[in-house]
């Protein structure tokens, strides 16, 4: 929202009150408290009609500040509020006083408040990060008797802001115009189903805006040097989270707003739906099922989409006995061939579902200001909203989902949840602005916790398209609707990386695109992509997504990708488990990898799957895909080409390969199970080893399904010697495959076996591996 008219002047009906001096600091044991008069304070009569800023800074952790403006005090303060899970300020805060400044810490977080003409410099060790100059920070007042209050923060020479949710627009933010607000809008506009009121940048550190209501951001788009946000009312709460590197930042920004649960391992294989307006029975199912056994493409988990229930009657939770005559039945029949089950859900009740009348009786229901039930034929007939404020609404509507379970159902798609209106009243009175984004968190909130409470922690997954802050607690989330096109393709993982630079650690996405006609060449090309990402779905809105509806290739890409996966798992599930403790995303920007190298700063069309692997999806239909290296050596997994870092390359690649580069240093986990994504990681495991540096040692992790860390491997490079010793675990329950190394002086401790891509090692039982070259 922008209050300016240019730089110089307002816009017309808009005047702004700001902060001059701090006219009085209140030290307490957790807080210090300033209040800041919009006049310099000369004389007594200055203190007369004068409004003032109250301006709270405390610690919540170490290295995060916690900043809350407020001009009236009074004004109620209805819910909800964001969980903050580390919100208990056990940061511990240090302040210093000088003639001419107020000096408050957290960690090696400084903001360094100017007493005399108010601003605030926010510094780390290594120097300023950002400041809120004179005249930045305000409290805004329309000629419509509206308020606001206002922060602009400065932005740096070369300084570029990210995230700010899932985004599909430019992937740097600066120039652009974000209002924090969820809507059902598809990945080809400005709109997003998950709004996050947080970014960071490239300098190193992150702001978060604690407000569940719209939050409006100029970012470099109505002062060209400065981030703004602001919002409405009389209060303005927000951390400043120190890093020093991005990916700091987002460890922080998740031990304050909470980290994803773990994934249950069976998740990350192949999933395959029934598309969604598509014609389907239980004989469609099963040829679908079959076909993929048929043609040897490992399949883990079907979904059935809305029409598993009757038209004009979702959600009523029951099969549409048309079509499904024996539910139980089939989805027995199906998990006895080792598949996951999953269903579509929504949080909305049609008016032709048994359920809306038990719903509008028990006050399970959103209404209206005047106490009718809110109604709108928009997607289902008169289809009311489930109010989750209700705690006994969310248990009436969690004892629909039970009965799926009963029968066989493993995981939901937990569908919509962005289109939640204002003008209606919560059980629990909450704000409707600020329930609107909030929403969807605790709807999907209530079926995560749900579903773990159900099967187990380490079990529990959803398919989530909308999202707020918080929401990376309940995995997975997807894209929402993309459609056939190269250029959707390339929008989507804007929008996943947006994402995961906001919290994030896992993101999906409808391979081959949504909507739009069949595209053999464009679905190929997204197989190689969607199985290279955190979870992969064929999922599409008027035709089936089977590989063989395409052609013969698509069926050879599928098996090769949906194997190469599986055979992956062992590293990806590994860095899942990370992701789970620590809150860095599985599919990680090059920015956030590589944050001290300028030519990362805009790379959108390729990413690094944990720490080792860098994806280049091909987005052309003539193969050809541009990518920048990082310094260094690195090869490509598929095809063993080396290549030297520091530049940009461009290959033609055909459908069977694409660059998936693993990175110099790397000690890399490859399974022997190529059948499905969930086994024994550590049973026949190699470690792949590429481009050792010298006199530094690097290991590969091997955790098993239950996120328990089972075989560490250490490999070290002394000029022509490489030693290899088993931190834990079996010391022979491995092999080793030295990578890109064609011939050896001696090995001790181990047998050695020249193949096509190396030097092969199998250990014999000893606690160190000599290899000299």
């Amino acid at each position: 929202m922008k209050f300016t008219d240019g730089f110089w002047r307002l816009k017309d009906g808009v005047s702004i009150d700001y902060p001059r001096e701090v006219h009085q600091i209140q030290k307490e044991e957790d807080q210090v408290v300033i209040t800041a008069p919009e006049r310099k304070i000369n004389h007594r009569g200055n203190t007369l009609n004068c409004m003032l800023f109250t301006i709270t800074l405390s610690a919540p952790v170490s290295g995060i500040l916690r900043i809350q403006v407020e001009h009236f005090q009074g004004t109620a303060n209805r819910g909800p509020e964001f969980d903050i899970v580390a919100d208990v300020n056990n940061g511990i805060l240090e302040v210093e006083e000088t003639g001419q400044e107020l000096i408050v810490s957290s960690g090696n977080l400084r903001a360094v408040i100017n007493k005399q003409d108010w601003q605030i410099s926010y510094l780390n060790s290594e120097g300023p990060l950002t400041k809120s100059g004179p005249e930045h920070l305000g409290f805004v007042k329309t000629d419509e008797g509206k308020t606001y209050l206002r922060e602009q923060l400065d932005l740096d020479v070369n300084e570029y802001v990210y995230g700010l949710g899932e985004r599909f627009t430019p992937f740097v933010k600066n120039g652009q115009v974000v209002d924090i607000w969820n809507k059902d809008g598809g990945t080809s506009s400005h709109q997003a189903y998950k709004n996050i009121p947080f970014y960071l940048t490239n300098k190193g550190y992150g702001v978060f805006v604690n407000h569940p209501e719209k939050v409006s951001y100029e970012v470099a788009s109505e002062t060209v040097s400065r981030v703004q946000f602001s919002v409405p009312g009389q209060k303005l709460d927000y951390y400043v989270i120190n890093g020093p590197e991005p990916r700091d930042v987002l460890q922080k920004y998740t031990q304050l707003t909470g980290r994803p649960a773990r994934p249950p391992a069976w998740s990350f294989g192949l999933w395959l739906t029934t598309s969604f307006t598509t014609d389907y029975d239980e004989e469609t199912v099963n040829k679908f099922i079959d076909g993929m056994a048929e043609r040897d493409i490992p399949l883990r988990v079907f979904h059935f989409d809305c029409f598993w229930m009757r038209e004009f009657h979702w959600c009523n939770f029951q099969w549409d006995k048309r079509v499904f005559p024996d539910p139980e039945g089939m989805l027995k029949r199906l998990k006895d061939k080792g598949l996951k089950i999953c269903v579509w859900i929504n949080p909305y009740i049609a008016q032709q579902s048994h359920l809306f009348t038990e719903g509008r009786k028990n006050d399970y229901l959103l209404k209206k200001k005047n106490g009718d039930i809110y109604q709108t034929d928009q997607w289902q007939a008169g289809m009311g909203i489930v109010d989750f404020t209700n705690p006994e609404a969310r248990t009436w509507y969690t004892s629909q989902l039970k009965k799926l379970l009963d029968l066989g159902v493993d995981s939901f798609k937990t569908d919509f949840g962005e289109r939640i209106p204002v003008n209606v009243e919560y059980y629990d009175k909450s704000d409707p602005q600020k329930m609107h984004n909030y929403y969807s968190y605790l709807y999907n909130k209530t079926v995560f916790e749900f579903l773990e409470k159900e099967k187990g922690t380490g079990e529990a997954v959803l398919f989530a398209r909308s999202g707020s802050t918080g929401s990376q607690k309940y995995p997975v989330h997807w894209g929402g609707d993309c459609v056939t096109s190269y250029e959707s393709m390339a929008e989507s993982l804007r929008g996943g990386l947006s994402l995961c630079l906001s919290g994030f650690s896992f993101w999906s996405h409808d391979i081959g695109g949504f909507s739009g006609e069949k595209d053999p060449d464009i679905f190929k090309r997204w197989l190689a992509f969607g199985l290279l990402s955190s979870h992969s779905r064929l999922h599409g809105n008027s035709s089936y997504r089977v590989p063989w509806a395409y052609d013969e290739e698509s069926v050879e890409v599928a098996r090769y990708f949906t194997k190469l996966k599986n055979r992956l798992m062992p590293y990806i599930y590994g860095k899942s488990v990370l992701a789970s403790r620590e809150g860095i995303p599985l599919m990680r920007a090059m920015m956030l990898e590589f944050s001290s190298d300028p030519a990362c700063t805009h790379l959108d069309r390729q990413y690094m799957l944990g720490d080792s692997l860098l994806v280049a999806p091909v987005m052309s239909s003539d193969g050809k895909v541009s990518y920048y290296l990082p310094e260094g050596k690195w090869t490509n997994f598929i095809t063993g080409e080396t290549v030297s870092g520091g530049c940009w390359c461009q290959k033609q690649h055909g459908y069977m390969s694409l660059p998936l580069m693993v990175a110099p240093g790397t000690v890399l986990p490859v399974g022997d199970e190529s059948r499905q994504a969930d086994y024994e990681y550590s049973s026949g495991i190699t470690f792949e080893v590429f481009e050792l540096p010298n006199n530094e040692p690097v290991s590969g992790e091997v955790y098993s399904t239950e996120g328990e860390l089972r075989l560490v491997v250490e490999v070290k490079k002394r000029d022509d010697q490489i030693e290899i010793r088993p931190r834990k675990g079996d010391t022979k329950s491995y092999t080793l495959l030295l990578r890109n190394i064609g011939s050896f002086s001696s090995v001790q401790g181990a047998d050695v076996e020249q193949v096509e891509k190396g030097l092969k090692i199998i250990p014999h039982n000893v606690s160190k591996i000599t290899v000299k070259l």
